[in-house]
């Protein structure tokens, strides 16, 4: 047992990587679209590009789908409503019309007497309810048919057959005429209108069953296409019924690959070809990133951006194709590009392009404009601490959309007559989505521990509170460290290495020796030398220290692992050469890994550059009389001595630029210390 938890122990990372793996798998499996692929690409108003296709088996022709919502709404349109009918209102009117006209009948003032006027209103009454009285205001025509349901029973009849209580006036006003009882018009109108209530509302609910019922039994299918029966020729317009049947083909294809039976393999293909893209990837980033496939942070932040990319496409295409490109897809290359590198940025832009050609429609199109763009963004996107860049940055990726998107419909209408100028709405949209990438870099900061441009540009301030602190405990530490990031930078802007990083690593690279100042030249006041009441051995360790103390600063004080990189590595595996001579010559033999740093040895550009100018720097303080041709060979000797150490191996450095960097290094420290006109006193 203790066995397998050693084993389980020392290849977590792994285990960890096959379980992503396995993972990321199937979620993306699961966000595909539940069906077979069909064999053809088409598009609405866009010529057939293949051959003539013919039926491979029957299928029934949709409806398309505005002509099912408009079939929809006729039923709406045109569906029966059902009214309620309550019987028990008659008898409560008539009880309080004879109580009203007791109480307001006088007979100084009518002449018809009050049984008349009770008979008649009590017999408008009985005949206005027969058909029933409502004070619901619909837009029916007179001769719409309803349904009335009194009880268990249902009677047809007009909706003109209803009483409106708005007609009430003229109805009095004949009523009494017929029966020369004009002297009772008033009191019989404003006892009726007192006392009439409704007693037909309309059931809402009955009514919308009805309609769903009757929706529901209507038939989606408009025709028959038999197997063997040509569905459309080669170069016609892909539009009206063509384009239906197409559609309907469609469906039939994909609904019939995707059965139990062959459930099972549609799910082999898709797991493999998703694998295939996830193995690449981390086959690039064993073969081309170590620094990134070993640290499983990194990698699970590069596998939860493709998950993202792929679940908001998902999001989106549910609620309609059109906004697929809305998508800011372009946000993908420029955050890894911001953490990592383009190359890194690029590659995994291109594999998540590969998995969501699944999901789109058009995938061909979509595939081409999304590299396009992602490309232009890894050549655009540059300092993107600088906010105007990202802005910028924006703009040409914007435009390269829309550009792709005008030439794909020329070619495909051969005019532009028909362009919906809408839909370059959403390639700005895309666009204005884009520059969500500040705040977004910010929280995977915060949630991932990764370092960006943007929080290297804070680092850089020299009133930070660890720098500050370097520079009153190690005043000439921090003097040689602004020399060194200077330097540094310089080469770093002259090959397109990473000059905000660099200077960064540069300006902490020596924290250590603010633990022990004094015992570091270039911190030494006056000439007592520290060093000279100590062994060799004894000084070496001191001066060794100073890179595993820098590291321990470092963690305390929350700097990325970007900026350690450089504490770790800036004297990668040297010899503190000085105290090994001197230890020799002492006790005649010196064990070397006494007097070695422990590296590693630089593992990028950016990290090699600051060993060059690191050492260069320091060594040149010894310069006595330096001239051109001194620091010219100088530095030539120091930089040709770190790459017959093998100190530059793992960097990924060209020999090019390496002379490039000896150029620029022998260039500024021209500059300081150029000869200077005596001035006289």
């Amino acid at each position: 047992m203790r066995n397998y938890f050693s084993l389980f122990a020392k290849n977590q990372s792994l285990i960890y990587k096959v379980f992503l793996f396995f993972f990321a798998t199937f979620l993306v499996i699961y966000f595909l679209p539940k069906g077979g692929q069909f064999k053809y690409n088409f598009q609405k108003g866009k010529p057939w590009q293949y051959e003539n296709l013919y039926a491979p088996f029957s299928f029934t022709i949709k409806k398309a789908e505005d002509s099912l919502k408009k079939e929809k709404e006729a039923i709406r349109a045109n569906a029966i409503p059902y009214f309620e009918y309550n019987s028990k209102v008659e008898q409560n009117v008539i009880e309080d019309f004879k109580e009203e006209l007791a109480l307001r009948y006088v007979d100084s003032l009518h002449k018809t007497p009050k049984n008349k006027i009770e008979h008649i209103g009590v017999r408008f009454i009985s005949q206005i309810y027969k058909n029933g009285v409502t004070d619901e205001i619909f837009n029916y025509e007179g001769n719409r048919l309803i349904y009335l349901k009194n009880g268990n029973e249902i009677e047809e009849q007009n909706y003109s057959q209803l009483f409106k209580k708005e007609k009430l006036n003229n109805s009095v006003r004949q009523l009494v005429e017929k029966n020369n009882t004009e002297d009772s018009q008033a009191l019989l109108y404003n006892i009726l209108n007192d006392v009439l209530q409704s007693n037909v509302k309309l059931n809402s609910k009955l009514t919308e069953a009805a309609i769903e019922s009757e929706i529901k039994a209507l038939n989606p299918n408009r025709g028959i296409i038999e197997k063997g029966g040509r569905v459309i020729a080669k170069g016609e317009v892909v539009e009206g019924e063509k384009f239906q049947i197409l559609n309907s083909l469609k469906a039939e294809f994909e609904s019939q690959i995707w059965s139990k039976n062959n459930y099972l393999w549609l799910l082999v293909g898709y797991t493999i070809l998703v694998s295939l893209v996830f193995l690449m990837l981390f086959l690039f980033l064993k073969k081309y990133r170590p620094y990134i496939y070993n640290n499983n942070t990194k990698v699970t932040f590069i596998f939860f951006n493709i998950f993202l990319m792929v679940f908001l496409t998902t999001l989106v295409l549910k609620v309609h194709s059109d906004y697929v490109y809305i998508v800011p897809i372009c946000i993908l290359p420029l955050i890894l590009k911001a953490f990592f590198d383009p190359r890194v940025g690029l590659f995994v832009h291109v594999l998540t392009i590969l998995l969501l050609g699944f999901l789109v429609p058009n995938s061909f199109e979509y595939m081409f404009l999304q590299f396009i763009a992602g490309i232009v963004t890894i050549l655009t996107v540059s300092e993107l601490y600088k906010r105007v860049n990202l802005f910028i940055s924006v703009g040409q990726i914007t435009l390269i959309y829309i550009i792709g998107y005008f030439a794909f419909f020329v070619i495909q209408e051969g005019n532009v007559q028909a362009l919906e100028w809408q839909s370059f709405q959403y390639f700005i949209l895309c666009g204005l989505a884009t520059l969500f990438a500040h705040p977004l870099i910010y929280f995977y900061e915060k949630i991932f521990g990764l370092v960006s441009d943007v929080s290297l540009l804070e680092l850089s301030d020299t009133n930070s509170k660890l720098l500050k602190e370097l520079s009153n405990k190690a005043p000439g530490t921090f003097h040689h460290s602004l020399n060194v990031a200077n330097l540094a930078e310089a080469s770093a802007n002259e090959i397109g290495a990473n000059s905000m990083l660099v200077r960064v690593g540069a300006l902490y690279h020596d924290i250590g020796k603010m633990l022990n100042p004094t015992m570091f030249t270039e911190n030494q006041a006056n000439s007592i030398n520290s060093h000279n009441e100590l062994d060799p051995q004894e000084s070496a360790k001191i001066i060794i220290d100073h890179v595993i103390k820098g590291i321990e600063i470092a963690r305390k004080n929350n700097l990325p692992d970007r900026v350690i990189d450089f504490i770790r590595t800036h004297h990668g595996t040297s010899l503190v050469y000085y105290f090994y001579k001197k230890e020799k010559e002492l006790h005649g033999e010196a064990n070397i890994e006494d007097f070695t740093y422990p590296g590693p040895i630089p593992f990028s550009k950016e990290t090699a550059i600051l060993m060059m100018a690191d050492s260069v720097e320091a060594a040149s303080k010894s310069l006595k009389e330096p001239s051109s041709t001194i620091i010219d060979e100088f530095v030539e000797k120091i930089i040709n001595n770190q790459m017959a150490q093998g100190q530059f191996l793992n960097a990924d450095i060209t020999f090019k630029e390496i002379e490039t960097i000896k150029k620029v290094l022998k260039k500024k420290l021209n500059n300081i210390f150029h000869l200077r006109v005596e001035y006289p006193e």
